[in-house]
């Protein structure tokens, strides 16, 4: 676009509001670490108007990460959004401010993918602003990029932009992101802890080597797991589940970690696992199964820990956001 292009397709965004809907996830699904990803049936709904002012920005919060998000650049969504539009629009103007109404339902700091949640429905955002005032749509492939840059890595975000089950990686200069769909009558059971965990802390925790043995074992198990999603045989859940590269060391900081993966499992889960960083324990519950042993299994295990927390069922997501009437 030419710059006078640039300054009228900008001037277009002021008043405009849109709605997006947009999933959790949980990635590394057991011993896919930071390349396998779910979608949630768990979303926020996050509504953008477009201001021309001072630039500044309004943030309103109501649910998961009230008082605790900040209204500035540096969040996530409002990071996503500006990308998006920089890359179809152009700089944009000093004068473009957001008025942005957050109902959030995913928790934070809990390893369901609250940051890529944030940043990838603001690059869907940014990306449906953008077509409203003549931009042409640019892939999701595109998207993927433009988020990994923000989130560091794909396997959140990509979940969350595709829906499904989803594998990623980067590979050399690209993302790349494959994704199947989940089985109907999948479900999902979710420890929800008070507790939050950083990720940036529970990657601290990890060495910089692991013994072959066990590298070897993981790389057997995501292989047959991707496989079984792939060809439908999705009771080889259960041993992609099973993790040899971080779940042991992600224990020491979070020591109910294994006593509540394998209450879940003796409950008749299909797998078990740390959701993403943590603290939530995501169990696979078989089509046709119950999940309430297995939630109740659960909760009885975190309260003989002393853990505090709640729990919930939800199913797989097999689509990524929707833009919806503001």
């Amino acid at each position: 676009m030419s710059s006078r292009d640039v300054s009228r397709a900008y001037g277009d965004l002021f008043g405009r509001r849109l709605t997006v809907d947009v999933p959790a996830s949980s990635a590394n699904l057991g011993a896919g670490y930071d390349c396998l990803g779910l979608a949630l049936e768990l979303t926020n709904r996050v509504t953008v108007e477009a201001v021309d002012g001072d630039g500044s920005i309004e943030l309103f919060v109501t649910g998961e990460g009230e008082g605790d998000l900040a209204p500035s650049r540096s969040n996530r969504f409002v990071a996503g959004l500006e990308a998006a539009l920089e890359v179809e629009l152009g700089p944009r103007p000093s004068t473009l401010g957001w008025r942005i109404e957050m109902d959030n339902r995913i928790p934070l700091s809990r390893g369901l993918g609250s940051s890529a949640a944030a940043t990838v429905g603001g690059v869907v955002l940014g990306d449906a602003l953008a077509c409203a005032v003549g931009a042409t749509a640019v892939s999701s492939a595109r998207l993927l990029q433009i988020a990994t840059t923000i989130e560091s890595h794909p396997d959140n975000a990509a979940a969350v932009l595709l829906g499904g089950f989803v594998v990623s990686a980067h590979l050399a200069d690209r993302v790349e992101a494959i994704r199947f769909d989940a089985p109907s009558g999948l479900h999902c059971v979710l420890f929800i802890p008070d507790r939050r965990l950083a990720t940036e802390d529970m990657r601290r925790v990890l060495p910089d080597e692991v013994p072959l043995r066990h590298a070897v074992e993981n790389l057997g198990r995501v292989a047959i797991g991707v496989a079984g999603i792939a060809s439908g045989r999705f009771e080889l859940l259960a041993d992609l589940t099973v993790d040899r590269l971080h779940e042991s060391y992600r224990s020491i900081p979070y020591p109910e970690l294994p006593r509540l993966t394998m209450a879940a499992r003796e409950a008749g889960a299909l797998g078990a696992f740390l959701s993403g960083a943590g603290s939530t324990i995501l169990a696979f519950v078989a089509p046709g199964a119950d999940a309430a042993p297995i939630e109740a299994a659960l909760r009885v295990e975190a309260e003989a820990c002393g853990l505090a927390g709640r729990s919930t069922v939800v199913e797989p997501r097999n689509r990524g956001p929707e833009i919806v009437a503001a």
